[in-house]
């Protein structure tokens, strides 16, 4: 099916409309939980990797169903968070912001991405001075980039990626350590149509969000603790964690057309669907 021929109308009667997309993904071939980064990660607990595979294996096919482009990068033996390809670096205009992890476990991963896209064609690169960890922190909206700080990427990386970018970058405090990436905490919907949980903000990061984003999609501490705030959207179909049913119920009211699905294996090393997704946005035309 076709992004493009797919229409449905929001509250207000506009129309919502699938736009394709173009994602990169990292097959988790090598997961397996041995390290402890986040609260999410207990080497304890028993790791399925076929049944991970398997799971991500349906997360890939639903997004060539929904007629969007999926390339693939090469896992590495020995990076088991590679799978996690939103945290691989930052895409926008076509320009690629690599990603520099605070943790020294995920360290290779940052240079593996940047060897993808210098292999692929892409022609403005920045390896990064400031650690950054991709699309975990860094989210795109129709108008900004919202990023986060306060257990991964730092305030200095904020700076870094606007004038890389030349967009204006708003930084934002997470608080709860089960949030620690931006994108398990916050979603972009469609433009500057956002979604987020505010009890993972610090109280001035929630007031600037409530600013700038009045008619935010609030998501309650169930849904968020379901890792229903790490979706994908393309403008009208949002691929969830099937377990955020209230958050899927809120998109319906939208407009959206929720699309859950079954990660739970790969929520033991801490990420789901948009973890595993690395939107490769084009240049402007």
């Amino acid at each position: 099916m076709s992004p493009q021929s797919q229409q449905v109308s929001d509250r207000n009667g506009s129309a919502r409309s699938a736009r394709p997309r173009r994602y990169l993904m990292c097959r988790p071939t090598y997961f397996e939980v041995t390290y402890s980064i986040n609260p999410w990660m207990d080497p304890e607990k028993p790791v399925a990797t076929e049944v991970a595979v398997a799971q991500w294996e349906n997360l890939r096919e639903l997004y060539l169903e929904l007629g969007h482009q999926v390339e693939l990068i090469d896992p590495l033996p020995g990076l088991p968070d590679m799978v996690y390809a939103a945290n691989g670096a930052t895409v926008a205009d076509g320009k690629v912001l690599g990603a520099r992890f605070r943790n020294a476990e995920r360290g290779p991963e940052g240079p593996a991405y940047l060897d993808w896209f210098r292999a692929h064609g892409f022609a403005e690169l920045h390896d990064p001075a400031h650690v950054n960890e991709g699309e975990g922190d860094f989210l795109v909206t129709g108008s900004r980039i919202l990023a986060g700080t306060g257990f991964r990427s730092t305030p200095a990386a904020h700076a870094e990626a606007q004038e890389f970018f030349g967009l204006p970058v708003t930084g934002l405090e997470l608080t709860d350590p089960y949030h620690y990436h931006l994108d398990t905490a916050l979603t972009v919907l469609d433009g500057d149509e956002i979604a987020y949980w505010p009890g993972a903000f610090s109280p001035g990061s929630r007031a600037v969000l409530e600013r700038l984003f009045p008619d935010a999609v609030l998501v309650g501490p169930q849904d968020a603790a379901a890792f229903g705030l790490n979706a994908v959207s393309d403008g009208l179909h949002v691929v969830l964690p099937e377990a955020a049913t209230g958050f899927a119920a809120q998109l319906k009211e939208r407009g959206f057309e929720p699309i859950g699905v079954d990660l739970s294996e790969l929520l033991k090393g801490g990420g789901s669907v948009k973890c595993c997704t690395l939107e490769l946005r084009p240049a402007a035309r």
